[in-house]
């Protein structure tokens, strides 16, 4: 594959990192943006952080999108610059708007004026896009319809919405993420995994039981390793205009996966339920088909949820 001028806005998140880390190892010029004094966990190493170009760049702003872009040139857009954790969506909901689905069109629209030559985004959206799925227990193909039902999910719609429409006007390419549930090494502790991982390790120390909310979820975990790798390859092989599902095709109970953790850890420990957990709107099955992906690109996930829970209890002893 040859090198290209990548930029990967929301540089500092936690996917973010792990993109410019695949990139660095592929050889590809990276730029990152990043809102001003915005750190991120620490995934990525000084040396590695050194070989980064890194860019002011607020999507909120046409001005700041404007420098951004130009400065970087890229041929590849991985955008993933958004509010990316539904509550704080909820919390501020006419600027996860505007940074979620209008970030996009800055970015879209500037590309098209520059006179950007060959350029192919990667919009990253999100598998809460679908709501309640109407396939039941089924994976969910990319043709189910898109019924969001919180700030973030709607978000993520019009991101897609807008993206592609963009695209079009513009002449951009613009390939389209649905991405499902993923973690790893810097992932935030009020998500799912780490915070299992981060209950299981104080009951392994402490003793006592697990606390979890609601267990009966169904969901589909990758780890941030092979979800990167979906990225790049789309980047490379995907169809512009088409939406495309990052996912395994396996679901989890939420209660099954604790109790991996726990047996990963060696802890032997009962699991209780705290309803300060539980989600006031939670989707009770959510399982992609990646048939498209892997039929698009080639790509198979390699790592496992064994891989994810012992990435994630090894960066508790960095």
């Amino acid at each position: 594959m040859p090198a290209r001028r990548v930029l990967v806005t929301g540089g500092s998140g936690f996917v973010g990192q792990w993109m410019c880390l695949r990139l660095l190892a592929g050889g590809h010029t990276v730029f990152a943006g990043t809102i001003e004094k915005a750190t991120g966990p620490r995934v990525l190493s000084p040396d590695q952080r050194a070989g980064i170009r890194w860019l002011n760049l607020d999507t909120g702003s046409d001005e700041s999108v404007a420098r951004g872009v130009d400065d970087a040139s890229p041929e590849w857009v991985v955008h993933l610059a958004a509010y990316a954790f539904p509550p704080d969506a909820a919390a501020v909901p006419t600027m996860a708007f505007d940074v979620n689905a209008l970030g996009v069109q800055r970015i879209i629209h500037r590309l098209g004026t520059s006179g950007a030559i060959g350029v192919r985004v990667l919009v990253i959206g999100s598998a809460e896009q679908y709501g309640l799925p109407t396939t039941g227990t089924a994976p969910i193909p990319e043709t189910a319809p898109q019924a969001p039902l919180n700030v973030y999910a709607a978000s993520k719609c019009a991101q897609e919405l807008i993206a592609l429409q963009t695209g079009r006007v513009a002449g951009v390419p613009v390939v389209c993420t649905r991405s499902f549930n993923h973690s790893g090494y810097g992932h935030g502790p009020q998500y799912l995994m780490p915070s299992l991982v981060a209950r299981a390790l104080a009951v392994k120390q402490g003793g006592g039981t697990l606390s979890l909310g609601n267990g009966t979820p169904v969901r589909d975990y990758l780890h941030v390793a092979d979800v990167t790798a979906a990225y790049e390859a789309l980047l490379e092989r995907g169809v512009a205009g088409e939406p495309y599902n990052v996912c395994s095709g396996h679901g989890h109970t939420v209660r099954s996966i604790a109790e991996q953790v726990l047996a990963r850890l060696g802890v032997d420990a009962g699991i209780s339920e705290d309803p300060s957990l539980v989600r006031h709107v939670d989707v009770p099955h959510l399982v992609g088909d990646n048939a498209k992906l892997r039929s698009a690109t080639g790509w198979r996930p390699r790592l496992t949820l064994d891989d994810m829970i012992d990435d994630l209890v090894n960066a508790k002893a960095r």
